[in-house]
């Protein structure tokens, strides 16, 4: 019965990505990838008050959200019990510049509408002239400094590749190194480790007391793939507060598949509170979000 239950899963994935990667193609070449990394601000900064010691920070996988349900989105980032008033946000599944989203900046578009910062990063498209790949991004009402876009290794179906973005948040006297990753849905559970450990690979350029956040839609989907997971990050000196919930639903062939593919890790950050905000449903996933106290540290 587990083994029919995978096979669902598999299949239902594979027709998900092939629909997805049918339209997730790049405007840009391998020799134009700066254009794939944008950094910006909004026009009207939201308020920073000091910090008290504790900031919330909000991991969702948004899913190409475009129109009325993106403005839905920035409402609930603003207002939302849950995952309102967030001091660091990582969000992937964004697009800039696709005809699916209106060709909309939907990073800008965030920005804008939260009053942050914002770095937004894409992997190069394996068919140049097209459309952009999806990205990730990060925004702050505090500055982002150091960004730095990271290209995950290893294809996926059709060449495809997968991309996670890094940058330090300073938050008074505190100096958080923070990412949000994409991780890519059908390789080898090998690989994908290979993509997790590219992003602690930039983390090692700092000083191991650094204060560090990866959050982000890893694809932790198949059997064991989330215990290595957490071997790999705990062995690194991360915890994090979430155990096992799913925070991914979707019906394949009429059958509910719930997974666990999203993580918020946390290096020498104490977390309070923690949860998984399920009765938001713009998206397949669940957007998590994470309170935390964190030591005074200058990067």
């Amino acid at each position: 019965m587990q083994r029919f239950f995978l096979l669902l899963i598999v299949i239902g994935l594979a027709f998900v990505t092939q629909v997805q990667t049918s339209t997730n193609q790049s405007s840009h070449s391998k020799t134009s990838d700066a254009h794939l990394l944008e950094i910006g601000q909004a026009a009207r900064l939201r308020s920073t008050p000091t910090p008290s010691g504790e900031i919330k920070v909000v991991s969702y996988n948004i899913r190409w959200r475009g129109g009325s349900e993106l403005l839905k989105l920035a409402q609930a980032l603003k207002e939302d019990p849950e995952v309102g008033g967030a001091s660091i946000l990582g969000l992937q599944e964004v697009d800039r510049n696709r005809k699916r989203t209106g060709n909309t900046n939907t990073a800008k578009l965030l920005a804008e509408e939260l009053g942050m910062h914002y770095a937004w990063a894409a992997p190069p498209n394996p068919k140049p002239g097209k459309e952009e790949e999806t990205g990730v991004l990060l925004l702050s009402p505090y500055p982002l400094s150091d960004v730095q876009r990271i290209v995950l290794p290893h294809e996926g179906p059709g060449r495809r590749r997968r991309a996670g973005i890094g940058a330090t948040v300073k938050i008074g006297s505190s100096s958080l190194r923070v990412y949000s990753v994409h991780s890519e849905t059908r390789i080898s559970t090998d690989k994908k480790l290979d993509q997790m450990k590219a992003v602690l690979k930039d983390l090692a350029r700092y000083p191991k007391d650094v204060p560090a956040i990866v959050m982000g839609d890893l694809n932790t989907w198949e059997p064991g793939v989330g215990d290595k997971t957490s071997k790999l990050f705990t062995g690194e000196g991360f915890h994090t507060p979430f155990d096992g919930d799913a925070t991914f639903s979707q019906r394949v062939f009429l059958v509910p598949i719930k997974l666990r593919l999203d993580w918020i890790w946390l290096r020498n950050i104490e977390a309070t509170k923690a949860g998984i905000d399920k009765k938001i449903s713009l998206s397949d996933h669940w957007p998590l979000w994470v309170a935390l106290k964190i030591k005074p540290v200058r990067v």
